[in-house]
């Protein structure tokens, strides 16, 4: 009997296009709560909690309007795109090349190390540089409802034109190895879950030739969960870096071991984990649309290829 996956084609640009437009719009306002969780200081005090998650968003909507939340959104929907683009088709790529010649499967281990390789690809020609204009223009604590205060950076593209002026091109690209580190882990668990509970649900279900796309958001959901619990510390601590300015001298090794330890020795164990909560609730749900919307989308292009191919024969 043939495989449900022998005869897929590879994803159209559309894909990625529409699963990535969703998700990125959805995420913005979690992930800008993520950002100001993980750079706050609050906590220290002896007796004091860190600032939790409803807090923070309720201070940034209190102080800045509900207009703060999306902060950064520009370079975040400038990167949505190529980012999604590049991890689908460079995982059905690596997964192609670390398939068994003879049968055209991929095991598990294959499946997460063409995750990973997807990861790091995805971090060095897209997300590094997004994330540090993103992170730049999400800790401006900027009213938009006053003309008057006039932030640092006014825009996704204000912000690459001064840090490039500013601090050199390589800025774009500081913390590159902890955001290639996180990126990895997280397509590493997340392809590799998805692909797992995806067979699980066919076997249970022999019936089905494809699944329904609420099972697919479910099994995006929690596939998507995953990563983040991996490499909490390291998204912490890569936030930390790239909000910062480069000190003369100093090397990133040099850099990130003082902000571990300065985190480790103020804030304590628990600051290393600081920004979860709106971590887990942005990247599950997103992972969760993006999944299903891939799917959706890849039926839909498969089924009007088929339809085109069958009018063209009978003609």
């Amino acid at each position: 009997m043939a495989s449900r996956t022998a005869d897929k084609k590879p994803v159209g640009f559309a894909t990625q296009l529409t699963a990535g437009g969703i998700a990125g719009a959805m995420e913005a306002p979690l992930d800008t709560i993520k950002v100001r969780m993980q750079l706050s200081k609050s906590g220290r005090a002896p007796g004091t909690k860190p600032r939790g998650f409803l807090a923070t968003g309720a201070m940034i909507v209190r102080r800045e309007t509900p207009l703060a939340l999306y902060k950064g959104l520009g370079a975040v929907l400038a990167g949505i795109v190529p980012k999604m683009a590049i991890r689908f088709a460079s995982f059905e790529k690596y997964k192609a090349w670390l398939a068994d010649k003879e049968t055209g499967k991929t095991n598990v281990g294959n499946i997460f190390l063409a995750g990973l390789g997807a990861g790091v690809t995805e971090a060095v020609l897209v997300v590094t540089p997004m994330e540090v204009v993103k992170i730049r223009l999400q800790a401006q604590q900027h009213s938009l409802a006053d003309p008057l205060e006039v932030p640092r950076y006014r825009n996704a593209a204000h912000a690459v034109y001064a840090i490039v002026r500013e601090e050199g091109f390589s800025a774009l690209y500081r913390g590159v190895t902890l955001t290639a580190l996180r990126q990895a882990t997280n397509q590493g668990a997340n392809f590799t879950a998805y692909q797992e509970l995806k067979k699980l649900a066919h076997k249970w279900q022999p019936e089905k030739q494809d699944l329904p796309s609420w099972q697919h958001m479910g099994i995006g959901l929690i596939s998507g969960a995953m990563g983040p619990f991996s490499n909490a510390p390291i998204d912490t601590i890569k936030t930390r870096l790239q909000k910062a300015e480069a000190m003369p001298g100093q090397s990133a090794f040099q850099r990130v071991a003082a902000i571990a330890g300065e985190m480790w020795r103020q804030e304590g164990f628990r600051s290393f984990y600081k920004g979860i909560t709106p971590r887990v609730l942005r990247v599950a749900p997103g992972q969760a649309i993006v999944f299903a919307v891939y799917e959706r989308v890849r039926r839909i292009m498969e089924t009007l290829q088929g339809s085109s191919e069958d009018r063209i024969h009978s003609e």
